[in-house]
């Protein structure tokens, strides 16, 4: 059974225990593992998120620089250029919450002033020191990832004592972190970055074992849509082939306690989320 869980994202108190939220993947970025670069285009990005809200996604999460393994990193002012005329127009048409995917205080600090209301961290809080104090001053929401490494180097070869306990271990240091910056704590979530810097069988590990990775009772936001190991699984290298294996995770790890479903196919995810929260419900 889940215990209450609040998510404050801006003015708003979400009860993830009630309900789980559906998070859709908004790359504005030429060399997407997923979607290479289909909505690199400002029209074709907003067009798209549109869709996403349209569909059912609660949250719409915008990032302009690839983090796939092996990929290089961009400077602040070209993924400023990305994500900014995107964030103010999806922000202008639609009221569906808007998450900035950046590791750039620059970026978050636009981004949220543009409309965004989350800031999606892929190194936690790690990868500028000007991040923690940006997310206080601006009351955003927070979601701290774990990654070991980086995009450039994650996936070389990745390694743990005991990867449930050391990811945990991060979420509690980097929550306490965050409170000495003075950030809301109900603001703050945790991924625990299904592969990156992850073997098949890390992520395996993660996933049995959601609930030992909660930290202060705080939201679990996985992203597990479209990602190498659901192939390996399933022994197909057909990116369409991870469709149906990614839905069937939305539910499954809904029920063992993931709060946030991050996804790219978010009509199919919605639907299955539904399904899964009125078993929930009438289970309690």
């Amino acid at each position: 059974m889940m215990r209450g869980r609040l998510w404050k994202i801006g003015g708003r108190i979400f009860d993830l225990s009630r309900q789980g939220l559906i998070m859709g993947v908004l790359n504005v970025t030429p060399d997407s593992f997923s979607d290479a670069g289909k909505f690199f285009a400002v029209e074709r990005a907003v067009e798209h998120g549109l869709k996403m809200a349209a569909e059912g996604a609660h949250i719409v999460d915008v990032g302009g620089e690839s983090t796939r393994p092996g990929s290089e990193a961009i400077t602040a002012e070209e993924e400023l250029r990305r994500v900014i005329p995107v964030i103010e127009q999806l922000r202008a048409k639609s009221e569906v919450i808007i998450s900035i995917d950046t590791s750039k205080a620059e970026v978050a600090r636009a981004a949220v002033r543009a409309g965004a209301s989350i800031v999606n961290d892929v190194t936690g809080g790690r990868g500028d020191e000007e991040m923690m104090p940006l997310i206080a001053e601006t009351n955003s929401a927070f979601i701290i990832m774990h990654m070991q490494g980086t995009p450039q180097t994650m996936q070389i070869t990745p390694q743990y004592t005991n990867v449930v306990s050391e990811i945990a271990d991060f979420f509690r240091q980097q929550y306490a972190r965050a409170i000495v910056y003075n950030i809301d704590p109900m603001a703050i979530a945790f991924d625990p970055g299904i592969g990156f810097g992850k073997t098949f069988e890390h992520n395996l590990e993660l996933l049995t074992q959601l609930e030992r990775l909660r930290a202060c009772d705080r939201p679990i936001v996985i992203g597990v849509s479209r990602k190498s190991f659901l192939g390996k699984l399933i022994n197909s290298a057909q990116m369409s082939d991870r469709l149906a294996p990614a839905v069937a995770l939305t539910s499954l790890l809904r029920m063992l306690g993931a709060d946030v479903l991050r996804v790219h196919d978010v009509k199919e995810n919605v639907n299955a989320l539904k399904v899964t929260e009125a078993i929930l419900q009438r289970a309690k």
